[in-house]
């Protein structure tokens, strides 16, 4: 695939690859080759909320990282409006990160136990010298008071607060850099669900407010269908489908999404979960089956199934929606 242009804006990224070697060492194990990420490929517009959603495993949480080079890729190109994110070293990539920002999945461990919350929120600004003294103060007072909490926290530490209010002082963090692309790697999983709704509220109101780009990283479908304009799937390191949240999940083409949408829990004890075809477990990235990765598991499976790699291609007329299969629903 060619490079997107050079005015594009948003977040493009095109044949990205991670492989972990493991295995070895002293007890004498034989080296494995894992591939976390074994391509992908995926648009996060300016101003748009995309998911990404899959089982725990499938690599979805090294892309987030990948994208934001916490992790080095091995292969692929990211493009940040524009600006290849790749080729970026030294004093241009500390710029970059300004404008990319991560939140974290645990609010328990992403915060430090020994500093304050205003040492907290302070640090990044103070690395990337935005401002004086009296600046810094009033832009950690804004982000604060952004996230619904007093300035009279700011004086103490995590450990006084909960877990929402941790995840909201993890938010006042990345926004305080004023990025315009923020990744949320399952943002809301370690809270109560009723706690999920009021980040979720929050996130969505920022998002609006400030024009913010997102890739949301979750395995809630739920979550995914409140948050997120648009939707990728991803099994096993690929992506296998993508297209607006709603027709995915309404109308899924890939029998790995039908099966996402089936298992999940309905708020009607009335109504039973189907876990068609689920018995089996998510297969090992570091010895992925032959052919589609999915066909273990796919009632669909035909022998081509089991020798070729299906590439995404778009269905429905070419109408946004693109599924990794050679026998969609």
């Amino acid at each position: 695939m060619s490079a997107p242009e050079s005015g594009s804006l948003g977040v493009v990224v095109k044949n990205l690859r991670k492989h972990y070697v493991s295995g070895g060492g002293w007890f004498g194990r034989d080296k494995q080759v894992v591939r976390a990420i074994a391509d992908v490929s995926l648009t996060v517009p300016k101003g748009v909320s995309v998911g990404l959603v899959g089982e725990s495993g499938c690599g979805k949480s090294t892309v987030a990282r990948a994208v934001l080079r916490l992790v080095e890729p091995d292969d692929g190109t990211i493009f940040h409006d524009g600006v290849d994110v790749r080729a970026l070293t030294g004093k241009a990539l500390r710029e970059h990160r300004r404008n990319a920002q991560l939140v974290f999945q645990d609010p328990f461990a992403s915060l430090n136990p020994k500093r304050t919350i205003w040492q907290t929120l302070e640090e990044p600004l103070r690395v990337h010298r935005m401002g004086s003294a009296d600046e810094i103060r009033r832009r950690v007072e804004r982000a604060i008071l952004e996230v619904g909490l007093p300035v009279e926290c700011l004086s103490r530490y995590a450990h006084e607060f909960s877990g929402g209010q941790r995840q909201r002082i993890g938010i006042a963090r990345a926004l305080i850099l004023e990025p315009d692309f923020i990744v949320a790697d399952e943002p809301v999983s370690a809270l109560d669900v009723s706690v999920q709704a009021q980040i979720l509220q929050l996130l969505l109101r920022i998002k609006e407010a400030r024009g913010l780009s997102f890739l949301f990283v979750s395995h809630d479908l739920g979550v995914v269908r409140y948050f997120c304009a648009l939707t990728n799937v991803m099994y096993l390191g690929r992506i296998v489908e993508y297209g607006p949240t709603r027709e995915v999940m309404d109308d899924p083409r890939h029998p790995y999404t039908r099966l996402l949408r089936d298992s999940s829990p309905i708020p009607d004890p009335a109504q039973r979960i189907s876990l068609v075809s689920s018995a089996q477990e998510l297969p090992s990235a570091a010895n992925p089956p032959p052919g589609c990765a999915f066909h273990p598991r796919c009632p669909r499976a035909e022998a081509r199934c089991r020798r070729e790699v299906p590439l995404l291609r778009s269905v429905d007329g070419g109408a946004g929606r693109t599924v990794a299969c050679h026998f969609p629903l």
